[in-house]
């Protein structure tokens, strides 16, 4: 077990990214991720997930030398190319005139069409909610989730994201898969050989199951029934329908080299409360939030991540040694 700072991570993350092929323009933003995964207590896809990376980098899933493209900006939507390289790339590069935009019409929409993986949506709500935004967030994936009353597979887990700025304090993230969880928490217990709470997955013929590779060969289950199936139906909407993105269904999936590009799809929206008669937002957010908190055991969402961060920043973070050399492995 080797102890590696957050600075060690990253570049632990870069070298094997460039390695394989990516430019630094996608394996930066690319390993600023993974970093930030890590840091803030979502390993699953840190660096636990940046081999899926690399495996599509070298099997032409993920272009390495993309360079992001505005397609077009109409009033206060932007539509970004991100030309099957790392959204977090074509995000992170069009970041500073998504803001400018929004600060001048109060509310802006940025699409990111052609996009990869998300990894952790509340990386790009936290980017946003530290310019001031509250913002929303939505990814679609390929298929992974069963309709309510369904048996087979059609939605992804189609994560939504939500950033609030504070007055004082991390901002406020709300990052939640529309499943019942993360794909990567069930493939992570099928690999360990752990059941999974009942209630997760279903097997391929529709029956609730606690074994987390007969899940996988399943489908896993919409959160809170209809409820979930409802959310992910209009993640699915906002991401794949606004960018004319594949449809979780028609997309390749993620977890191994096959097929091509998933092109799946993002949108981001954003809003300036000094804009909307938010007045003296922070103060009044923060008069909010000292009545919440005032009860027992209550925490902000979000809260447990900059806890982690703290813990990490001060005292590095453990990763085993062959995940390490399984990272070091992947090469052109």
């Amino acid at each position: 077990m080797a102890t590696l700072t957050l600075p060690e991570i990253y570049q632990l993350s870069y070298d094997a990214l460039a390695r394989c092929g990516a430019a630094d323009v996608q394996a930066a933003p690319g390993a600023k991720s993974v970093e930030d995964a890590e840091a803030d207590g979502i390993r699953n896809v840190g660096l636990n997930y940046l081999p899926i990376y690399l495996g599509h980098l070298l099997h032409d899933k993920l272009r390495g030398d993309a360079v992001p493209e505005l397609i077009k900006q109409e009033g206060a939507v932007m539509q970004v190319n991100a030309r099957n390289g790392f959204s977090h790339t074509a995000f992170a590069h069009f970041l500073p005139e998504f803001s400018d935009l929004t600060r001048q019409q109060g509310i802006a929409i940025m699409s990111i069409h052609n996009g990869y993986s998300a990894g952790v949506v509340g990386w790009f709500n936290d980017l946003l909610a530290k310019e001031g935004f509250l913002n929303f967030g939505f990814a679609n994936a390929p298929s992974s989730v069963h309709p309510a009353g369904g048996k087979k597979k059609f939605f992804g887990t189609n994560p939504l994201g939500f950033g609030a700025p504070r007055g004082d304090g991390p901002p406020i993230i709300v990052d939640l898969a529309t499943s019942m969880t993360a794909k990567v928490n069930v493939k992570q217990a099928a690999k360990e050989g752990r059941p999974i709470p009942l209630g997760w997955a279903q097997d391929a013929d529709g029956n609730p199951t606690t074994d987390a590779a007969e899940g996988l060969a399943g489908s896993l289950s919409p959160l809170g029934g209809a409820k979930g199936y409802g959310l992910g139906l209009m993640v699915e909407l906002m991401a794949a329908g606004l960018t004319g993105g594949n449809w979780a269904f028609e997309a390749p999936q993620f977890g191994n080299n096959e097929g091509t590009y998933p092109d799946v799809g993002q949108t981001f929206i954003a809003i300036d409360p000094a804009k909307t008669g938010g007045e003296a937002y922070a103060e009044r957010v923060e008069h909010m939030l000292g009545a919440l908190l005032a009860q027992d055991g209550v925490r902000l969402p979000g809260g447990r991540r900059a806890e982690f961060r703290a813990e990490a920043e001060a005292n590095g973070i453990d990763v085993p040694d062959a995940l390490i050399e399984r990272i070091n492995s992947f090469s052109l």
